[in-house]
C-alpha cells in the first residue's frame, strides 16, 4: 500500500513538472517544495508504518517508480551495479571469458570466448556450473553467479562442473584474467570476394575495430562487404559515428542531437579520413538492431552508401548520458533524441503521452513523416529504420521448434562434441546420412510431442462441434482425420530433415567452433546473408536499390 501511495505521488510529481512549463524560478520552487514533502512523507512512513521496513527497500522503491514514469532508458545505478555499468561501456572485466545463462533451472556455458581462461581450461557449451569455490550456486540469482565468476586477474577460481552425458563431475581451477569482449567477434569472407563483419555492440574503440575488420578483409581479397548488426541493441553514440566514418568521406553531416539544453543539442560530423567510400557493402539489420545500431543503418541509408537488408529496427532515438550522484551511484538519464541526415527520428514510442493504464503509445499506425535520402529516395521517421530490401522472418517446422524446446538439438550437439575430436570446417560441415540415423535412434526413447497447425485448427473444430451438438454427427471423421495426422508425423523427421539437418549442423558448429561456428555455418542457409550475397552478386540490381528502383 505504502509503495503504491509513493509510486502515485512521484507520478504525480513527474506529470506536473512534465506538464507546465515554469520559469527558472518556479521550477527550483516546485521542486524544493516537493523534495520537503517527500522526505517528510518518507521520514513518517518509516517512523510509524506498522510493520518493520528497510528505508533502503522504501527509497528504492520509490527512485525506481518515479523513473518508470520517464522511460525504461532513465536508470539509477546504486554503487554495487557501477562496476556491471562500466563493462558495459569498456567492454572489460576481470573474469573467466565465458558468457553464462540460465536453461532449465540449470546455469550452463552458453559460450566460452575463444582464448581465454574458460576456452583454455576445455570448458564447453553446455556445461552446468554445480558449484564456485565449493559453493553451491543452484538456487543463487543469475547476476550473483556473474559476480562469483568475476575476479582481479591472476586470482583463482574453482568450478565444479556437470557435462551432459558424463557420470562423473569434473574439477577446473582457473586464473582470472582481463577479459575485453570485442565489438567485433568475427570478421571473415564468405567467399572469394565478399567479406562479412558481425558487429554484436558498440563499446569503445567499436570503430577502430571495424576499421581494422575491413582493411583484413580488403587485404584478402574482398571487394564487396557484409556488416552484420542484427541484434545489436547498440552502445556508444560517438562510436556509432567512428564506424560510419569508415565507409563515409571526411566531413559529413552524421547525426545531430536535439536536447532541453544547449549543452545536449550538439551536431556530429565525420572527422577522419574512411577506409572505403565505395565498397558495395550491404548493412544486416533486424527488430532488435536499437540505438547505435539505427544510427549506422540510417545515416548508411541517408547517403545512398549501401543497400540495407533484413527487418525494421527496433525504433530507439533516445540518448542517455550518466551523471554521479551521491554515496557514488549514478544516474542513467536521457538527455536528447538524435536526428540523421535526412533530418527524421527513429524513435517509435513516445513515452510522453500514455493512456489511461499509464501506458506508452506506440506510433504504429500513426502518419509517418517522408523525408528523402541524397539522391532522393523516400524513407519515414517515427518507427525504426525500414529496411531496403525487406526478408521474410523464417519460422520452424513445429517438430524442429519442438526439439529446440525440448533441448534435443542441444543436447545430442554436446554428444557429438564428446564423440569425435574435430570436424570440417563450419563452412564445409555436413552432417552424413549415418550420422543424421544416429540422432533419429537416438530420439526414439526422446519425449518432443507437438502440435501441428492442422490439429490445432481441428481441436478448434472439434470444440465448436461439441458446443453446437454436431460432434457426434462427424465424430468418425475427426477421428479418422486425427489417425490420418498421427501417420503423417511420423515422417516429420524425413519430411523436415533438411530443416532439422541445418540445425543440428549449426549447433554441432559452434560446439567446435564457438563464436566462428555461430556464424560462418549460416553463411549459405540464412535467408539474410543469401540475400545480400545474391545482390552483391548483380551490380545492376544492387545500383537500381540505391536509385529507388526497387
Amino acid at each position: 500500500m505504502i509503495f503504491r501511495a509513493l509510486k502515485y505521488f512521484l507520478s504525480i510529481t513527474v506529470f506536473l513538472s512534465i506538464a507546465f512549463a515554469f520559469t527558472p524560478i518556479d521550477r527550483h520552487f516546485e521542486i524544493a517544495r516537493n523534495l520537503e514533502i517527500f522526505a517528510s512523507l518518507y521520514r513518517e512512513v518509516n517512523d510509524y508504518y506498522v510493520e518493520e521496513i528497510s528505508p533502503t527497500d522504501l527509497a528504492n522503491a520509490a527512485i525506481h517508480s518515479m523513473l518508470a514514469s520517464l522511460d525504461p532508458y532513465t536508470n539509477y545505478i546504486p554503487e554495487d551495479q557501477i562496476e556491471d555499468y562500466r563493462t558495459m561501456t569498456t567492454g572489460e572485466y576481470g573474469g573467466i571469458g565465458a558468457e553464462i545463462k540460465r536453461k532449465n533451472g540449470r546455469v550452463i556455458i552458453s559460450m566460452p570466448l575463444e582464448g581465454y581462461a574458460a576456452d583454455k581450461a576445455g570448458l564447453q557449451i553446455g556445461d552446468e556450473i554445480i558449484a564456485i569455490n565449493g559453493l553451491d550456486i543452484s538456487e543463487r540469482p543469475l547476476s550473483n553467479i556473474e559476480n562469483m565468476l568475476r575476479g582481479q586477474a591472476d586470482s583463482k577460481v574453482k568450478l565444479t562442473i556437470k557435462r551432459f552425458n558424463v557420470d562423473e563431475e569434473l574439477n577446473f581451477e582457473l586464473l582470472h584474467e582481463k577479459v575485453k569482449q570485442k565489438n567485433v567477434p568475427y570478421f571473415g569472407m564468405i567467399n572469394n570476394d565478399i567479406g562479412l563483419i558481425k558487429l554484436t555492440d558498440f563499446t569503445q574503440k567499436a570503430g577502430l575495430e571495424v576499421q581494422k575488420a575491413l582493411e583484413n578483409l580488403m587485404d584478402k581479397g574482398a571487394t564487396k562487404v557484409i556488416l552484420d548488426i542484427r541484434g545489436n541493441p547498440g552502445g556508444l553514440l560517438n562510436e556509432a559515428v567512428n564506424i560510419t566514418n569508415v565507409f563515409l568521406p571526411k566531413g559529413l553531416d552524421i547525426v545531430s542531437m536535439r536536447g532541453k539544453t544547449d549543452d545536449w543539442s550538439k551536431n556530429y560530423k565525420s572527422l577522419n579520413e574512411p577506409t572505403s567510400t565505395d565498397i558495395p557493402m550491404v548493412v544486416l539489420i533486424d527488430n532488435n538492431s536499437a540505438s547505435a545500431s539505427e544510427i549506422v543503418s540510417g545515416v548508411i541509408q541517408d547517403y545512398d552508401r549501401g543497400v540495407i537488408i533484413g527487418q525494421r529496427s527496433f525504433g530507439k532515438g533516445l540518448v542517455q548520458t550518466t551523471t554521479g550522484i551521491s554515496y557514488n551511484s549514478q544516474l542513467k538519464v536521457t538527455v536528447a533524441k538524435y536526428y540523421i541526415p535526412s533530418g527524421r527520428c527513429i524513435q517509435e514510442i513516445d513515452y510522453s503521452q500514455r493512456n489511461a493504464l499509464g501506458m506508452s503509445n506506440h506510433k504504429k499506425g500513426v502518419r509517418r513523416n517522408e523525408f528523402k535520402t541524397k539522391v532522393g529516395r523516400e524513407v519515414y521517421d517515427g518507427a525504426g529504420i525500414d529496411p531496403d530490401v525487406l526478408t521474410p522472418t523464417v519460422l520452424d517446422a513445429p517438430i524442429t521448434k519442438s526439439l529446440r524446446q525440448k533441448d534435443l538439438i542441444f543436447q545430442y550437439a554436446s554428444i557429438f562434441r564428446n564423440k569425435y575430436d574435430s570436424i570440417p570446417g563450419p563452412k564445409e560441415f555436413k552432417l552424413s546420412d549415418t550420422q543424421y540415423n544416429e540422432f533419429i535412434t537416438w530420439l526414439e526413447d526422446k519425449e518432443y510431442g507437438y502440435n501441428t497447425k492442422v490439429e490445432n485448427s481441428l481441436d478448434r473444430l472439434t470444440a465448436s462441434a461439441k458446443k453446437e451438438k454436431y460432434f457426434d454427427d462427424i465424430k468418425s471423421q475427426i477421428t479418422s482425420l486425427e489417425e490420418k495426422i498421427s501417420t503423417n508425423k511420423d515422417d516429420d523427421l524425413r519430411k523436415f530433415e533438411k530443416e532439422i539437418r541445418t540445425a543440428l549442423e549449426q549447433e554441432i558448429a559452434i560446439r567446435f567452433y564457438l563464436q566462428t561456428g555461430e556464424i560462418e555455418s549460416s553463411f549459405y542457409t540464412n535467408p539474410d546473408i543469401i540475400s545480400a550475397m545474391d545482390i552483391l552478386n548483380d551490380p545492376e540490381k544492387y545500383a537500381a536499390i540505391l536509385r529507388g528502383i526497387n
